[in-house]
């Protein structure tokens, strides 16, 4: 056999082994770095593709939770609006008297149920023992002023109390508050003519709130508590969700006494 025929028969498969060899040699050498190198440049178009995709949904992603955003602004925006307006309906039903509209803006969580700090204060005209009201009715009265701030003593602090009495019979008692939307009224008759459902309103012996002014109504009565009678009243106005409130000039600030 000559040399050509051997080359024939056997040089493709001498030249497969050589590359072969040469390639494993390169690869050794450079650590697999021209690989690498080669399959980065053959799937960089399929990596942009894919980066570009992620790129996509994430912005998808922040523009839907910007959405989001917004859509629960707007709400809030219009919750408050509305509770504004009835706030302002509500002055205007109070036409002879001069009430400040004031926002709360602060209230702390150790005492969600004991005082509230509202955004206005002595350069608004409030003073000290001004009233407090809601839409609905009773809020509380003014502790302490600054230039801007004022702080209220809510009627659900433990340490409040309020003269008041059943519209319907004209019971009297006086209103506890309970840390809660509800306060207890322990009666000064040890037979109440009362039941669940009767208005309570401040009474002629609050020695801070004027006569008449709307409490709550009755939710159950227990005549035979020790040692007089109950009834848990519940406010007419949320007193855990305050916004906005009006302050009224106090015609009885003259009385230094407790309310």
């Amino acid at each position: 056999m000559n040399t050509r025929s051997w080359w024939n028969r056997h040089g493709s498969q001498l030249t497969l082994l050589s590359l072969a060899v040469a390639t494993a040699w390169l690869v050794r050498q450079t650590q697999g770095a021209a690989l690498f190198e080669i399959y980065y440049w053959v799937s960089r178009p399929f990596q942009q593709s894919e980066e570009q995709l992620v790129t996509v949904q994430e912005q998808a992603k922040v523009l839907n939770a910007r959405i989001d955003e917004l859509e629960a602004k707007v709400k809030d925006l219009d919750s408050q609006n509305q509770n504004l307006q009835k706030l302002l309906g509500y002055v205007s039903s109070k036409p002879n008297d001069k009430g400040v509209v004031a926002p709360v803006i602060a209230r702390s969580a150790e005492h969600w149920w004991q005082q509230v700090t509202l955004g206005r204060g002595s350069k608004s005209g409030i003073k000290a023992d001004d009233l407090v009201m809601g839409p609905g009715g009773v809020v509380g009265r003014i502790v302490s002023v600054t230039p801007n701030t004022s702080q209220v003593l809510l009627l659900s602090d433990p340490t409040s109390r309020v003269g008041v009495a059943v519209s319907r019979t004209r019971q009297m008692g006086y209103l506890k508050g309970q840390g809660s939307n509800e306060g207890v009224m322990e009666f000064f008759d040890n037979v109440p003519k009362v039941k669940p459902d009767d208005v309570v309103v401040t009474s002629a012996f609050s020695q801070i709130f004027p006569a008449g002014w709307p409490v709550g109504k009755v939710v159950s009565v227990d005549i035979n508590k020790a040692p007089a009678p109950e009834a848990v009243i519940e406010f007419f106005v949320p007193l855990g969700s305050l916004e906005w409130v009006v302050v009224y000039p106090n015609p009885k600030s003259t009385q230094k006494v407790g309310n």
